[in-house]
């Protein structure tokens, strides 16, 4: 190449200035970007359309007082606006992310495809039975895949997510006590390792919460459980494998001692992604369990919908279920939606929404179960803990580790590593985000002091898994070098920096006002 005339590498000293400011404030392909309401070009829009006729007023004489406020745009500014700010994020389709507790796993392209056949995706709520009869049917084979992989006799499919899912178990739960005249057990026993939502949930349902605390192992002891039994025991939520990453040894007999007390046993199941296919949950004694479909078999998220949480029951609870629910009738399959339409022993406690699912997500995990069959999901369960003790392996001589042995599904350090650096939980993670990573879960579960709890899935390879490594060695090779400044002003790549926490939660700015004339 000619090299005369011009420089062909940067100058080191000038490249190494990266925060030099730009007439735009732009910084190459990280755009600053405004509100959408700052974008306003009065008058401007993105299609023209003819006048609208006039017609009479609907609304009893009421008129406008004044414009709705949105904001004038063309549509490449429309499009430009949201693509700029689908750049901005750090999701699982750009990077690995290992948010411990929520299984962010990869959502195979094959079920969005599937969701949007036009006999899946233009279905509606209120179209006549006979002619969703496919659809009853895929509710009930997914329905059947859920009761055998749980081994459980029963399941309810309307619950949107996973704490509508335990309200759901619990309102069974009270609907079967009721039934026995049991109105006096009133307290749900709730281990320090389980879900947040779990002592909300109860507290929710009306029940009186009693926390179990962890043992020195991270763990649930029956001899804790059995100080805390009485007649006003309801049932214990314990979640299995818990949110240390940990699998309970004495689940059995901790269900045992609740059923021999008069109690039921609700088991949290978001983390069911780590024993799928090689534990069954009715064989521990579960009475009622909801299933994440977005965590364990691989629906999308949603950012706050749609979701999805089946709740699978035992004999004891199965009575008790929700409407609506399908079942096989002479001409074909039917929606039950009415307590008068219920055959044989069923004593619904009611229904938990207008319609009976989310249908999208239901399509995705059916064609996620089926993609992999029984011997796949058992396959996909056991690469999920190989990955997290992959990385508890590699990491555990830098960084420190609460609990002995072998994990789960996820992988559980705690701060001490950090100790009298100056540097917290919060910086290492903020620093995690410059290196291109979501940060993991932090400071959950409670019962460990500035937790890392870090959740890979089955769905990253060893090279992305080195490449987290690699880029966590670093982190705390650095932290334990003193090197507080490097983390203290991260992030420093992001389109905004490291905000004040406590303003920012305080006092926060949740509504645009326009600025003064």
């Amino acid at each position: 190449m000619n090299t005369q005339g011009r420089k062909t590498t940067p100058d080191v000293e000038s490249a190494a200035g990266t925060d030099v400011a730009t007439y735009t404030g732009n910084r190459a392909l990280v755009h600053e970007e405004p509100l959408i309401f700052e974008l306003d070009n009065p008058g401007v829009t993105g299609v023209d359309l003819e006048a609208a006729p006039a017609v009479a007023i609907r609304l009893g004489g009421l008129k406008a007082r004044e414009g709705i406020g949105l904001p004038g745009l063309s549509e490449p500014t429309v499009v430009r606006h949201y693509t700029r700010l689908s750049q901005k994020n750090l999701g699982i389709d750009s990077t690995m992310y290992p948010l411990g507790s929520c299984t962010m796993k990869h959502n195979p392209r094959l079920n969005e495809k599937l969701a949007r056949l036009p006999g899946f995706g233009d279905i509606h709520p209120m179209q006549p039975q006979s002619t969703v009869q496919g659809a009853l049917e895929l509710i009930d084979q997914l329905a059947h895949w859920l009761k055998t992989l749980t081994g459980m006799p029963a399941v309810a499919m309307s619950p949107a997510a996973g704490a509508h899912g335990e309200l759901c178990g619990l309102m069974a739960i009270r609907a079967a006590l009721q039934a026995r005249g049991e109105t006096s057990r009133t307290r749900v026993l709730v281990p320090e390792s389980a879900h947040g939502t779990n002592p909300a949930t109860a507290a929710f349902c009306g029940f009186t919460v009693d926390a179990i605390p962890a043992e020195a192992n991270g763990r649930v002891s029956v001899e804790a459980v059995k100080a805390k039994l009485g007649p006003d025991v309801a049932c214990i939520m314990l979640t299995n494998p818990n949110t240390c990453g940990l699998f309970e040894p004495q689940v059995k007999e901790i269900a045992d001692a609740v059923h021999a007390a008069g109690g039921y046993f609700y088991c949290d199941g978001a983390n069911y992604n780590a024993i799928v296919g090689r534990v069954r949950p009715a064989d521990l004694g579960v009475d009622a369990m909801h299933i994440n479909l977005h965590k364990t078999f691989s629906t999308p998220h949603g950012g706050g919908g749609p979701g999805s949480g089946p709740v699978v029951l035992s004999d004891a609870l199965a009575p008790y279920a929700p409407l609506p629910f399908v079942v096989h009738g002479k001409d074909g399959l039917r929606l039950v939606e009415h307590a008068g339409e219920v055959d044989g022993a069923a004593k619904p406690f009611g229904r938990m929404k207008a319609f009976h699912g989310q249908m999208g997500m239901f399509v995705r995990a059916l064609a996620y179960i089926m993609s992999h069959g029984a011997d796949g999901l058992r396959q996909a369960s056991s690469d999920a803990v190989l990955n997290a003790n992959y990385l508890k392996a590699r990491l555990q001589d830098l960084m420190s580790v609460p609990f002995d042995g072998y994990c789960m599904h996820e992988a559980l350090f705690d701060d001490r590593f950090l100790k009298d650096t100056g540097i917290t939980t919060l910086d290492f993670a903020k620093a995690m985000i410059d290196e291109g990573f979501h940060p993991m879960t932090m400071y959950f579960p409670l019962v460990v002091h500035g937790a890392f709890l870090i959740e890979p899935t089955e769905t990253e390879s060893k090279a992305t898994l080195d490449q987290f490594v690699g880029a966590m060695r670093h982190l705390a090779g650095k932290a334990k070098a003193g090197d507080a400044t490097h983390f203290l002003a991260a992030p420093r790549y992001t389109p905004r920096r490291r905000l004040d926490e406590t303003a920012a939660a305080r006092k926060p700015v949740l509504r645009w006002t326009p600025p003064a004339a």
